[in-house]
C-alpha cells in the first residue's frame, strides 16, 4: 500500500510543501553571530523519483548568513542527507527487498535503484541507523520498541494513520539525520 505513493504525484508535492514549511522554520531562526539568512537553495539530482515528480527535488533548501556567509540547510522530508536517492525511496525500498523478491527487478528498473543499492540501504537499516543519536534517544519512545531486524517495516508500522500519514511521520520522524549535527527533537 505505502509503494503505491511512490507514483502518486499529489504525495510528492506534499512532501514538497511540508520541506517549504520547514525551511520557513529554518530561515526565521537568526544566525549564531546575529546575521539574517538569505536564501542560497543548492541544486539535486534526484534518483529514484518518478519523472513527473522530478521538478519537485531539483533543489534543497538552504540559507546563507549574510554576515558570516555561514550555510544553514534545512531539515527535509525530501532527502535523507546527501544521499542521491529520495528518502522516500529509502524508507521503503529496503522493506520491498525483503518481502517481495519477485517484484524487485521492475520496481528498480522504474526507479532506477540498482540491486547493490538496495542491499547497502538494507544494511543501513539493520545496522548503522540502529547506532545513530536519533534512534539511541528516540527508541525508548516506543512501546514495545520496533524490531530491528525487521527495519524499516517495524518502525513504520509503529506510526498511526494511513498509509499518507504514516510515511510522513516516519520521514519527520528521520529528519535529524537530514542534516549535519542534526537536532534529536
Amino acid at each position: 500500500m505505502c509503494q503505491n505513493l511512490l507514483f502518486d504525484p499529489k504525495f510528492f508535492q506534499l512532501l514538497f510543501n511540508i520541506d517549504f514549511d520547514l525551511a520557513i522554520l529554518t530561515r526565521a531562526e537568526k544566525c549564531p553571530c546575529g546575521g539574517v539568512f538569505y536564501c542560497a537553495n543548492y541544486s539535486r539530482k534526484p534518483r529514484g523519483c518518478p519523472q513527473s515528480a522530478r521538478h519537485l527535488f531539483i533543489f534543497r533548501f538552504s540559507f546563507c548568513c549574510c554576515e558570516c556567509r555561514k550555510r544553514t540547510t534545512a531539515v527535509s522530508v525530501r532527502f535523507l542527507g546527501r544521499r542521491v536517492y529520495i528518502a522516500l525511496c529509502l524508507a521503503l525500498m529496503p522493506a520491498r527487498r525483503a518481502k517481495i523478491k519477485a517484484q524487485d527487478p521492475a520496481l528498480c528498473a522504474t526507479l532506477g535503484v540498482p540491486a547493490r543499492t538496495l542491499a547497502r540501504w538494507r544494511a543501513w537499516w539493520l545496522q548503522t541507523f540502529p547506532a545513530t543519536p536519533l534512534w539511541q534517544v528516540q527508541c525508548a519512545l516506543f512501546v514495545p520498541p520496533p524490531d530491528t531486524t525487521q527495519l524499516p517495516p517495524s518502525l513504520l508500522a509503529r506510526f498511526l494513520g494511513s498509509a499518507t500519514e504514516t510515511l510522513v511521520l516516519l520521514l519527520r520522524f528521520l529528519t535529524p539525520l537530514t542534516v549535519r549535527n542534526g537536532r534529536v527533537h
